[in-house]
C-alpha cells in the first residue's frame, strides 16, 4: 500500500534508537523525510546514515528537549532546512523510577520535563506549519498511564497527561484538519527496556515472567510493528481517525492475561 508519504517532512524526538529509530527507518522506506531528533549528535548522525545507505533523505539536529529552548530551536532549524513540516511524532522520555515516596518536588518536575513537557513545546511550535500542512500528530505513550506500574509516579503522571493531550488537541485542531492520534506501548523490545530490566532482581527471570504475560504469541511487541502503526496515522491512509488511543501491545493491556 502507497503511503503518499513521499517527501513529507517529519519530525521524530528520542530519534536516535528503540522505538524512534524504528519509526525514522519505516518513515523512510515510505519515502518520507524524517528529521531525527535526539540528545546526541554522533548517535543522530549514525541514524541519518543508515537512512542514506537505503537511499533515502533525512536531518539531524541535536537538542535537549528538557530546554524549553531548545524545542523552539529544533522546529525553526526544521523549517529554515525545510520550509515545511507534516508531521511530528513526539516519542521521546524516559521511566525514571521517580516514585511518591522515593521522589520530591524537584524529581518529579523534571520527570515531567524528561516526558511530557515536550510533547506539548513541540507541538506548540510546530502548529503554525502543521495548520499550513494540515498534517498530522501522533504521540507515543505507555500503558503505566492506564495499569501502573509501581515507584514511577513521574512517568506514569507524564503518560495520563500524553493520553489527554492526544485527545484535546484532536479536539482542539479539527476546524484546521489536523489529526492527532496516540500510540500506546506496553511491553517492547528496546535498548531503554533491556537497561530497566537488569536493573531488577533475576532479569532474565522477570523478563520470561512478563512475556509469558503477553497474550498474543507471548513475546515482546518490536519496535518495528509500533513504527508501522505510527507511519499509517501519519499517512492520508487513515484520514478519518482523530482522537484515538491505539494499543500495540500484543493485547496486554485488554485483554486477560491468565489466558494460557
Amino acid at each position: 500500500m502507497d503511503l503518499n508519504l513521499k517527501n513529507n517532512v517529519v519530525i521524530v524526538t528520542g530519534a536516535a534508537k528503540g522505538i524512534g529509530k524504528a519509526i525514522v527507518l519505516a518513515l523512510a522506506s515510505e519515502g518520507a523525510i524524517p528529521v531525527i531528533i535526539g540528545r546526541k549528535q554522533a548517535d543522530n548522525e549514525l541514524v541519518q546514515q543508515e537512512v542514506e545507505s537505503m537511499g533515502g533523505q533525512a536531518f539531524c539536529i541535536t537538542a535537549e528537549l528538557t530546554r524549553p529552548d531548545d524545542c523552539e530551536q529544533a522546529i525553526g532549524k526544521t523549517l529554515a532546512q525545510f520550509g515545511r513540516i507534516d508531521g511530528l511524532v513526539n516519542n521521546a522520555g524516559v521511566n525514571d523510577g521517580v516514585g511518591l515516596e522515593s521522589g520530591n518536588y524537584q524529581k518529579f518536575v523534571d520527570s515531567l520535563h524528561k516526558t511530557l513537557i515536550h510533547y506539548y513545546l513541540m507541538a506548540h511550535h510546530a502548529l503554525p506549519a502543521l495548520k499550513a500542512s494540515k498534517g498530522a500528530i501522533v504521540n507515543i505513550g505507555s500503558k503505566t498511564a492506564e495499569t501502573g506500574q509501581g515507584n514511577t509516579s513521574g512517568y506514569a503522571a507524564s503518560n495520563g497527561g500524553r493520553n489527554a493531550l492526544t485527545r484535546e488537541w484532536a479536539l482542539e485542531l479539527l476546524d484546521y484538519g489536523i489529526r492527532v492520534n496516540a500510540i500506546i506501548v506496553a511491553e517492547c523490545a528496546t535498548p531503554q527496556y533491556d537497561t530497566w530490566i537488569q536493573t531488577l532482581r533475576n532479569p532474565e527471570e522477570t523478563l520470561r515472567k512478563i512475556t509469558q504475560r503477553i497474550p498474543l504469541g507471548k513475546r515482546m511487541t518490536t519496535p518495528a510493528e509500533i513504527a508501522d502503526t505510527v507511519v499509517f496515522l501519519l499517512s492520508d491512509r487513515s484520514s478519518h481517525t482523530t482522537g484515538q488511543l491505539m494499543h500495540v501491545d500484543g493485547g496486554y493491556v485488554h485483554l486477560d492475561r491468565a489466558i494460557d
